[in-house]
């Protein structure tokens, strides 16, 4: 750690070890749903692609921001924060893809 991290806001540790859990747990969750749709019944065609190249792309932001979170600069607040904020990018695409891949299978159930 430099001079100037030592001197920066620093985030209280159990506090970050909460969001920490609350990540990797995440994370486990977006792997799971990632597993479960390759075993969904329905045969998969090019229109899934987009769905899962959106729920990977979730998972990888994910991951990068869980690998920042366990790094021992995350302590301090600006990294912390920079590392949450990618977090919630990762949630947000997981989510986006999840949900485009319920429609997909919806609108393929119904034709």
């Amino acid at each position: 750690m430099t001079d100037q991290e030592s001197s920066e806001q620093k985030v209280e540790l159990l506090f970050r070890n909460g969001t920490l859990t609350v990540a990797g747990i995440m994370l486990a969750f977006s792997l799971n749903f990632i597993t479960q749709w390759a075993s969904n019944p329905l045969p998969w065609t090019l229109i899934d692609l987009p769905t899962l190249a959106m729920i990977s792309a979730g998972i990888l932001i994910q991951a990068v921001a869980l690998t920042r979170f366990l790094g021992h600069d995350s302590v301090v607040k600006r990294k912390f924060d920079r590392a949450n904020s990618i977090f919630v990018v990762g949630v947000f695409v997981t989510a986006v893809g999840a949900i485009s891949a319920i429609v997909i299978d919806f609108l393929q159930l119904i034709n």
